[in-house]
């Protein structure tokens, strides 16, 4: 799938993705610090829907989606290079997102944000209706622990 808007293009084609990009913005944004390209590289294999953002030929925004293409699905690593926000971008891949074929019919989606509710308020998100039903294992000292395996082989 592709969607294109004058000079912009998103693209689910992965084939097109910029793991340098992507990489480069992921180790240094607060929900996932340090981390490591090859898990940022696994990350997106293993994942089904992957949309990019492009200016031309340049990667400047990116999201993926894990799911099982029935019920769930998980919207995780949105984001949009510094450089080019301000623009509607964001916004523009949010829609694809929910435009997209794959992700049609699912009765649970999911996300976690620190700040950005905004962003994703206009499309139905909110806050769970019974947050006493969630669990979860958060491990924030994962990547900083891979990091000094590999400095110690």
């Amino acid at each position: 799938m592709e969607w294109a808007d004058g000079r912009f293009e998103v693209s689910d084609d992965a084939t097109r993705l910029q793991l340098d990009v992507i990489h480069g913005y992921l180790v240094r944004c607060y929900w996932s610090p340090g981390i490591p390209r090859d898990v940022v590289e696994r990350a997106i294999a293993n994942t089904r829907v992957v949309l990019g953002v492009y200016d031309g030929d340049a990667q400047v925004g990116f999201a993926r989606v894990i799911t099982d293409e029935a019920t769930y699905a998980y919207l995780a690593d949105v984001f949009v290079l510094e450089s080019h926000r301000g623009r509607g971008l964001g916004k523009w891949l949010v829609e694809c997102v929910h435009a997209h074929p794959a992700l049609q019919g699912l009765r649970r989606w999911s996300l976690v944000t620190r700040d950005a509710h905004g962003l994703y308020a206009p499309f139905g998100w909110k806050s769970p209706a019974d947050a006493t039903r969630y669990m979860e294992i958060v491990d924030s000292e994962v990547y900083s622990r891979i990091g000094e395996n590999r400095a110690a082989e």
